[in-house]
């Protein structure tokens, strides 16, 4: 998939998840939360397979894991920060439709955990090892 591909599938998904966002919030209509997110989910199990499939590309015969070291902690780290935002919008739609009863600190802990995360990816991409030789 291009680069002009995937950022028009972004802007496709944000824009029909933000017209549907939009529609609950100002009651023209009663759909339920988890519908309203169904965009997000949509686009974040397409970006969960399409990171499921390039890891399993290391898994093919004649590939040298030596080369790609960092590449697969990067691709864990990206598959591991989808995970906690699909936790996040699973329990805040949980919780909007009153499903669970949980405190908003609660549903935020995925959130949080994956901004802190984010932060220390990008403190380590801002000061990397020193490595003297």
């Amino acid at each position: 998939m291009s680069l002009a591909q995937r950022v028009l599938l972004t802007w496709v998904f944000t824009l029909v998840f933000l017209i549907m966002l939009v529609l609950k919030l100002d009651g023209k209509v009663q759909w339920n939360w988890f519908l309203i997110f169904l965009p997000v989910w949509v686009f974040d199990s397409i970006l969960i397979l399409m990171l499921a499939i390039k890891m399993a590309g290391r898994c093919k015969p004649g590939y040298d894991p030596r080369n790609g070291s960092p590449e697969l902690r990067l691709r864990a780290w990206y598959l591991t920060a989808m995970l906690l935002k699909l936790g996040f919008c699973l329990t805040l739609c949980a919780k909007l439709e009153k499903l669970a009863d949980v405190k908003v600190t609660f549903v935020c802990i995925p959130l949080w955990t994956m901004l802190l995360g984010a932060l220390v990816e990008l403190g380590l991409n801002i000061f990397p090892e020193r490595r003297e030789a």
